[in-house]
């Protein structure tokens, strides 16, 4: 039986109706880390596919990016905690490198900044959308990004001690405004960025990046 104690990090990947892509996205977690699983209220046999696949699944009630996200970290048990899409937009065996700053002490959160490979693997609403984000991320705190992305890594006890409170859309945001303010030393690493599997919930369309923004907006207020 693999002893999760033992992991090397723990990968938490909130899903909602992700079945076509599980598959591609367990089979790419790396050696060393975990896959945890947060279930969203899926009604595909997302969850059963993915403890069949040898994840470990965790049911998380209230909907919302922010909540799934959370009810991971919660369950994460190892000192290195990775966040990652689960719609196979991202690939997870990128985690490894992404967590290398942080394990070597270079820095405190490292988020990767996506590159699309392919037309239409991010639509240019949500990239309109990112940028004025970033851009008004660093008149709050100073801290230069160029994406918010979903997939970033820090240690697991820091992260609980930012005392994250946002459970919709402006969870990934509010973890880098407070990570700022309690001083950390933030980073980006560039991955690719591929067309995601199954319909997007959030940013594939403009309704979901209205919703996303407005979320994120309120974090920074």
């Amino acid at each position: 039986m693999y002893d999760f104690r033992a992991a090397r990090g723990d990968i938490v990947l909130p899903c909602l109706d992700e079945a076509e892509a599980l598959p591609w996205v367990l089979g790419r977690v790396p050696d060393g880390w975990r896959a945890v699983v947060v279930d969203n209220g899926s009604t595909d046999g997302s969850a059963e596919l993915a403890r069949g696949l040898g994840a470990t699944v965790v049911t998380e009630e209230r909907r919302g990016f922010g909540a799934a996200c959370h009810a991971g970290l919660l369950a994460a048990t190892a000192e290195l905690v990775a966040f990652c899409d689960c719609d196979a937009s991202l690939d997870p065996g990128e985690v490894p490198r992404i967590a290398r700053p942080v394990e070597e002490g270079e820095a405190d959160l490292v988020l990767a900044r996506r590159r699309p490979t392919a037309r239409g693997a991010w639509p240019v609403h949500a990239r309109v959308g990112n940028l004025a984000l970033a851009r008004m991320l660093r008149r709050r705190t100073g801290v230069r990004l160029r994406d918010l992305g979903p997939l970033r890594v820090a240690r697991r006890q820091e992260l609980l001690e930012l005392g994250l409170t946002d459970r919709r859309s402006g969870y990934p945001l509010q973890m880098v405004v407070r990570a700022a303010d309690a001083g950390w030393r933030v980073r980006e690493e560039e991955v690719d960025y591929r067309p995601r599997s199954g319909v997007s919930k959030v940013t594939g369309t403009w309704r979901g990046t209205w919703h996303a923004v407005t979320d994120m907006r309120a974090v920074l207020r």
